[in-house]
């Protein structure tokens, strides 16, 4: 199918990992994901940290359903940046993104993050360390804030980074002190767009396809990266193609088609992570189901108090579902 405008599935901490990659990318829309940061700090991490966070290397850097995942590196330091970003590339990954937009509080006490902005020169010297560092032919992103307090620097930065040698730019329209809350600026990311002779991505604050027709008005650009809006709504990226016209585009994905998927999440939940883990993720998911789907918030309430052997059973009931690992003998 001809696609009109790439979108992108956004990285998230403790929320979109690669399970969670998995299932949204069998429902499909979107082209390529960012996994959720990997913290470099003081030495170059191990071949098995890498995989845990991307398993998709193990299989060309792609999700089982074929989208390519680009791996994302966050830290201070160009000189371990770059040395990572080398032993990264060693696994074959489909590019490498760093990470100049966390607003988390442990992050930016370290100088990582969103707290870079105020630094355009250091941008410049890690994406071009990194960019030096691994094969000419391998994408190197970035995704950026507007700014640490406010935007009257986020065209330097931007030139920072694409001069420095970034391929690609993703701009997350809020400042650091922003945070996460609405609205997001889309409006600062034409003069971004100007300043660079690289594909700008807008990113923010899209939960339908109003918000992603509005985001491109402001944004003056058609490519876009989905977050919380397609956790929340699995079939987001489908309905914004849709509305672009694509031929076979789904223009919803009903919660019965969105089941075999919950089930499927849930025996790689099992299976994939530890038990401590296990019903908080399920529920995690179904809480922001809730503002897409409204049997999401029967599901959640008849979830929260059971036990994982119990979820297993009222999936297998709800959804048809037998699994191959139940939670109550995965290891």
């Amino acid at each position: 199918m001809h696609r009109t405008a790439p979108l992108l599935l956004a990285p998230m901490e403790g929320l979109l990992d690669f399970v969670l990659r998995d299932i949204l990318t069998r429902v499909g829309g979107v082209e390529r994901c960012v996994s959720e940061f990997i913290r470099i700090t003081s030495t170059v991490l191990p071949d098995r940290v890498f995989l845990r966070y991307v398993p998709e290397l193990r299989h060309g850097s792609r999700t089982p359903a074929g989208v390519p995942v680009r791996p994302q590196l966050l830290g201070s330091d160009p000189s371990c940046l770059a040395d990572n970003a080398a032993a990264l590339a060693r696994l074959g990954p489909e590019g490498i993104d760093l990470n100049f937009g966390c607003p988390a509080k442990v992050v930016n006490r370290h100088g990582g993050g969103a707290m870079l902005l105020d630094t355009p020169e250091q941008l410049y010297a890690i994406v071009s360390a990194v960019r030096r560092a691994v094969p000419a032919a391998l994408p190197v992103s970035a995704k950026m804030r507007l700014g640490v307090r406010d935007g009257r620097r986020a065209e330097e930065c931007a030139r920072a980074l694409a001069e420095a040698g970034a391929n690609e730019l993703v701009v997350h329209a809020r400042t650091k002190a922003d945070g996460y809350r609405p609205p997001a600026y889309w409006e600062c990311i034409p003069a971004i767009r100007a300043a660079v002779s690289v594909p700008v991505v807008a990113n923010g604050e899209i939960w339908t396809v109003a918000d992603a027709l509005c985001c491109r008005e402001r944004s003056g650009g058609s490519a876009l990266m989905l977050g919380r809006g397609m956790v929340a709504d699995p079939g987001l990226a489908w309905a914004i193609r849709a509305a672009d016209g694509e031929a076979a585009a789904p223009a919803a994905v009903p919660w019965a088609a969105l089941l075999p998927q919950i089930a499927a999440f849930w025996d790689l939940v099992c299976t994939r992570l530890p038990a401590r883990q296990r019903a908080g993720r399920l529920k995690q998911w179904l809480n922001l189901l809730r503002r897409r789907h409204p049997e999401a918030q029967q599901a959640f309430q008849e979830l929260r108090t059971l036990d994982d052997a119990a979820i297993s059973r009222w999936i297998a009931q709800a959804c048809g579902a037998a699994f191959a690992t139940p939670c109550s003998l995965a290891a």
